[in-house]
């Protein structure tokens, strides 16, 4: 016997084989409907009987197997079913030939068989026969069923008669010599006299007897006659069947210990035996006679020790296997001896023992087998070692029978049956092919070997023609297996990805397999590793923001968007508010084994809702497409973040005509840009909005916000004008606007004063106290105090917001902004290093004396209001003197009576400053030119004097108080103004004073003394014979009020011609000495004095 039967247990030996076979053509389908119809009539009860018997189908049985019947009976084909289909009378009789020539082959072993026509209607279809079943089709076919119980009840009489022959044999010592196919040529003239020939007969026909009791259903009397011919085959040594009694022993024993079976099927076998006592009751017919078998086997009963015990039952399983292992033409027959012993010892629990036969059975040699016989060798020892709970011995051999599927040797490989078979050793080697059974502990299995197993998967989906599920496999080994894979591995697999997926991208949906099985999506969590998630707000320049006016209650006005993790329930997830058409969703903090990808960060699009879950991320790696849900991230405690949506806003997008630069000083700012300008240079900045959205732009808004800065800034760092750009509202999507900004760079332009010290030894001074010097002098800096101007570099940041809305978002009160960040280097230009005043010839005047330096390394102009332009040279410095009118700021409003009441005494004072400075600042109107640029590109800068302005300076630049006015001779002496008179001639004399203060004056004593000035630093004050007074030189004034004024009037004789000068001073009182000196200016009175006309005639 050369085909084992790998579906073998051992309650098969109770078994009568039926073979159900088609005869001519006959669809697939139609016959195994049939035929499963037929197979479930696995066991009859016998009518006036309480036996049972049992059947085993098979479609398909070599007929060589069949010649090993007398070795054991369950093996012998009893019954032949055959299905066919006849459709006319006339091919009846051919088909009743077929039916003659299919039973001729297993004709000497068959007790009984049937014939099933389906299609035959008619004369012949009427004919009554026992053998032949006619049925119109395969769909009307009601009564198989019973026919083959018919069948069966008619095998089970021809089997009782065989057994009663048997047992009542009265042939004597003629015994009929049992052998099995190889051992006919063995036993050719053989002493048939002998002892031992005739126990070897008596033996065998015992062990035979036992079979056909089994079948029959006399369980009780097998194991008799089972013990009986194992004492009479040990005794001659006849192993080989020594070897099948012993089998037949623990088959039965097996049968009654295990009613249910021990092939594990689902359904039951029903216990069918005759017990012990109705045996013993009733006569025994099948008992031998006294030479042979005794009439009566009580004795033999009482004897032997019947069933085995369940330990006894494997004992007897290894002698029978050791006894068949003797012969090597028993290979099959001890295979399935094996095979039984494993199924009866996976019902006893003893896994370790039924190891030690199934490795017995993998060393047992039945020759050359086909291919075909390989793959169901392997794949029954598989299920066997499953059975046993050996599952990585099962996958063991289930994974060789997959690739003995490929194997060189076939020509077409069954590439489909070797992916199906290794997709059912995954569990053996705590495989998986759903990825959250990795992501919960630690790995279970070798990774090396489940490595090995995912490769074969990947390759043989390949060899299949389904790309798809290639990627699917190569994905989930590269998320699951990437801790094991070494650097050139990772390659090796990206790479290999990455080639699937060129021509089949991998996604997230579920493939589904032809048998059944799906295949969950892969997404990559460890392509990156996910190490937090965060939900972040939106770029400043999508942000929503609420109207204060229209914040809910609850809400803080103090943040018009509400940005902060929120607890939902006990889930810990996270709430923010995001706009209706453009948000970010989330960012994750990554590690990235395979350097792929830094960080992911995604935005999307919700419309028409309220509240969003946002539940994961996508990622696209490999080719592969990934939905990577947050709750099954390993370490990651957010399971989601809640978004809320408002209405949709416009979106602007902002451009310059400056480059933007990549240096921004807060993260809210949408752009920002950056440029160096001289101090005092002004330049302007065109801004363009395009709206970039769906929704109209209604409203615009702007402002600009000065960052903290330790600079002193003077003027307007940024101006616009809006209106131009208001006019053409709304804006459409698409359109743009521009609108101009004027960037001015003015700080604090006050330099070192030590850079003057030589300046200073002209006897310059601040008291206004005249000086012999020129107005401008030339100074080089010294080499010890030239400063480092690189050093002086300064900076000015500013934000300008533009703040819009339109459509939907506005009607619900939000509204957008959008920010410029501005950042200016203020390069070094002029300095101010020193600033004093000169006395004026007139009262109402004074000069301003500016010493300045030239820090820029070009040559500039330096130019102010009505004075002539002044050349710098590099680091060259130089003094300007600027006639100016004094100013009344006493007239000046400096702040509102609200601010003026809740300002300290020290900001008054500094407001004070500030409005005197940007008076004379403004005022003076200085600008500066670099000579070297062109005028168009380069236009004039200015220069401001507020910062070097200090408090003695600001006491000479005012108007005093008290306006003093002289009159001579009718004509106002001032500015250098000389006044003619003729000796001899009375010239009269007017001082009048105008009281501008806010309080009463007075009252003074004014004294008029005369003097010559020669010129060379001489004054003669001795004019008694020069100039007379008529009346007094001293005035007298009283008090003088606010706003009103005094005159005092007096005459002067001059007796000589000549230069005269007057001095008036004021007689020292406590009067005067409560003011301050500066109001007690008179100008200087220069009277010449002239020959009489009639004289001079």
């Amino acid at each position: 016997m050369s085909v084992p039967d790998y579906m073998q247990c051992a309650e098969d030996h109770q078994t009568v084989l039926v073979v159900v076979q088609p005869m001519g053509i006959v669809p697939e389908d139609q016959f195994f409907r049939i035929y499963k119809r037929i197979s479930s009539v696995s066991q009859v009860s016998i009518r006036d009987s309480q036996r049972v018997l049992f059947i085993r189908y098979r479609h398909h049985y070599p007929p060589e197997n069949n010649e090993w019947g007398d070795f054991q009976t369950h093996r012998k084909v009893v019954g032949l079913i055959s299905v066919t289909s006849c459709n006319t009378a006339k091919e009846w009789p051919q088909t009743s030939d077929r039916f003659h020539g299919q039973k001729e082959v297993f004709g000497s072993t068959l007790y009984d068989s049937r014939l099933l026509v389906f299609g035959l209607q008619g004369e012949v279809a009427e004919q009554q026969r026992t053998d032949v079943a006619f049925y119109p089709s395969y769909d009307d076919c009601p009564d198989v069923e019973k026919r083959v119980e018919d069948f069966v009840e008619s095998i089970f009489i021809v089997l009782e008669s065989k057994r009663l022959d048997r047992a009542t044999d009265k042939s004597g010592d003629k015994l009929q010599l049992l052998c099995v196919p190889f051992e006919k040529k063995d036993f050719v003239g053989l002493d048939t006299d002998s002892r031992h020939y005739k126990k070897r007969c008596q033996g065998r026909m015992r062990k035979h007897v036992g079979d056909l009791c089994l079948q029959a259903g006399m369980l009780q009397d097998a194991l008799v006659h089972y013990h009986m011919a194992v004492e009479l085959l040990r005794s001659v040594n006849d192993f080989l069947w020594l070897g099948a009694a012993l089998e037949g022993l623990c088959s039965a024993s097996v049968i009654f210990h295990y009613p249910g079976g021990t092939s594990g099927k689902s359904g039951a076998r029903k216990p069918g035996v005759s017990s012990a006592a109705d045996a013993g009751k009733r006569h025994r017919p099948g008992a031998l006679t006294t030479n042979a078998i005794s009439a009566d086997t009580s004795t033999e009963i009482g004897r032997a020790k019947n069933c085995l015990s369940q330990e006894d039952i494997i004992e007897k399983y290894k002698e029978a296997i050791s006894n068949y292992g003797k012969y090597k033409s028993a290979g099959v027959i001890e295979l399935e001896a094996c095979i039984k012993a494993v199924r009866v010892l996976a019902i006893q629990k003893r896994a370790m023992e039924a190891s030690e036969f199934l490795q017995n059975a993998v060393y047992i040699n039945l020759g050359q087998l086909s291919e075909e016989e390989k793959i169901q060798r392997y794949s029954v020892l598989s299920e066997l070692y499953e059975l046993i709970g050996f599952h990585r011995k099962s996958a063991f051999f289930k994974r060789v029978a997959a690739m003995q599927c490929v194997a060189p040797t076939i020509p077409e490989p069954g590439w489909k049956a070797c992916y199906k078979l290794l997709l059912e050793t995954l569990p053996g080697y705590s495989l998986s092919l759903d990825p959250k059974d990795f992501s919960k502990g630690t790995h279970r299995g070798w990774a090396a070997v489940q490595l090995r197993l995912l490769h074969e998967l990947v390759y043989a989906s390949r060899r299949m023609g389904n790309p798809g599920l290639s990627v699917r496999h190569l994905s989930f080994l590269l998320q699951t297996m990437l801790d094991f894979l070494s650097d050139q591995e990772k390659k090796e697999v990206t790479q290999s990805l990455e080639n699937y997926t060129s021509k089949c991208p991998g996604g997230m949906e579920v493939i589904s397999l032809p048998d059944g099985l799906k295949l969950p999506p892969v997404p990559f969590t460890k392509l990156p590793i996910v190490r937090s998630v965060s939900l972040l707000n939106l770029p400043a320049s999508l942000r929503p923001h609420k109207v204060k006016g229209l914040l809910g209650q609850g809400m803080s006005s103090a943040s018009p968007f509400i940005y902060s993790p929120i607890t939902m329930h006990s889930r810990g997830d996270e709430r923010s508010k995001k706009i209706g058409e453009y948000f970010n969703l989330v960012t994750l903090m990554s590690f990235n084994c395979l350097q792929i990808i830094s960080s992911v960060c995604y935005y999307g699009t919700f419309l028409n809702m309220i509240f969003a879950n946002v539940a994961g991320y996508h990622t696209s790696v490999f080719g592969v497409s990934s939905d990577c849900l947050l709750e099954g991230l390993v370490g990651v405690k957010s399971s989601g973040c809640m978004v809320e949506v408002v209405p949709s806003l416009p979106r602007l997008q902002l451009c310059t005509s400056l480059p933007r630069s990549a240096h921004l000083s807060s993260e809210d700012l949408s752009t920002s840009v950056s440029l160096q300008l001289f101090n005092g240079e002004t330049q302007q900045l065109t801004i363009t909005l395009e709206n970039i959205g769906t929704e109209m732009l209604n409203t615009l808004e702007l402002t600009s916000k000065t960052l903290s800065t330790k600079e002193k800034l003077f003027g307007e760092f940024l101006t616009w004008d809006l209106q131009d750009a208001l006019s053409h509202l709304p804006l459409k999507s698409g359109q743009s606007v521009s609108i101009p900004v004027n960037i001015s760079a003015k700080l604090d332009f006050s330099g070192q004063e030590n850079l003057l010290h030589d300046l200073n030894d002209d006897g310059i001074s601040v008291t206004g106290l005249p000086v012999s010097s020129p107005l401008r002098q030339v100074l080089k800096p010294r080499a010890e105090n030239k400063p480092d101007m690189t050093e002086g570099q300064r900076t000015l940041e500013a934000v300008l917001t533009f703040k819009y809305s339109g459509g939907a978002g506005e009607v619900e009160g939000y509204y957008r902004e959008l920010s410029l960040g501005v950042r200016v280097d203020v390069e070094p230009s002029v300095f101010f290093t020193r600033v004093s005043t000169l006395p004026a010839t007139s009262t109402r005047q004074c000069h301003l004396l500016l010493d300045v330096f030239n820090s820029t390394e070009h040559e500039l102009t330096l130019s102010a209001k009505n004075n002539q332009d002044l050349v710098l040279h590099a680091s060259e410095c130089q003094r300007m003197a600027i006639q100016v009118d004094k100013f009344d700021f006493d007239s000046i409003p400096v702040m509102d009576h609200d601010a003026l009441r809740l300002a300290t005494v020290r900001q008054q004072e500094e407001k004070r400053q500030q409005v005197q400075g940007g008076l004379i600042n403004s005022t003076l109107d200085i600008h500066w030119t670099i000579i070297s640029f062109t005028k168009g590109s380069c236009p004039d800068k200015t220069a401001s004097v507020e910062g070097v302005l200090n408090q003695l300076i600001l006491e000479h630049l005012q108007l005093a108080p008290l306006q003093w006015d002289v009159v001579v001779n009718g004509e106002p002496c001032d500015c250098d103004m000389i006044a003619d008179c003729r000796v001899g001639d009375a010239v009269p004399l007017e001082v009048k004073l105008t009281n501008r203060s806010k309080s009463a004056v007075g009252p003074f004593s004014l004294t008029v003394i005369p003097f010559q000035d020669y010129q060379n630093g001489v004054q003669n004050y001795d004019l008694q014979d020069a100039i007379t007074f008529i009346g007094s030189n001293t005035f007298y004034m009283g008090t003088v009020n606010p706003t009103e004024n005094s005159v005092c009037v007096g005459a002067l004789l001059f007796l000589y011609t000549g230069d005269f000068y007057l001095n008036i001073k004021f007689q020292d009182d406590s009067t005067a000495r409560d003011l301050p000196p500066a109001w007690f200016c008179l100008p200087s009175i220069h009277i010449r004095a002239q020959e009489p006309i009639q004289a001079a005639a």
